[in-house]
């Protein structure tokens, strides 16, 4: 597993790259404190909600590492960057 260190920005999102052979990189996120794999680059309100299990009227919070909180808009994609330590950076809630 390579791990790339890099910053995050409001609506970047920084991962864990996990390449394995004959594929591209994978990375983690971290949706309501359970770890997911997710192959692409990016990720849309959507999506997080899918994986979270939970109903869309109920909305998206980002949670930076600072604790900042900041509503996800319905159709907002996410760009993930490969990184270190991602998961305890950037997380969301439904909200």
């Amino acid at each position: 597993m390579e791990k790339l260190a890099t910053t995050s920005k409001s609506n970047t999102i920084i991962a864990e790259n996990q390449t394995t052979k004959g594929e591209g990189p994978k990375y983690c996120i971290n949706i309501e404190g359970k770890e997911f794999t997710w192959s692409k680059g990016t990720i849309t309100t959507e999506e997080i909600i899918e994986l979270g299990g939970w109903d869309a009227s109920q909305g998206v919070i980002e949670i930076d590492n600072d604790n900042n909180e900041r509503t996800l808009h319905p159709g907002e994609i996410i760009h993930i960057k490969p990184g270190h330590g991602y998961s305890k950076k950037i997380r969301w809630k439904r909200g």
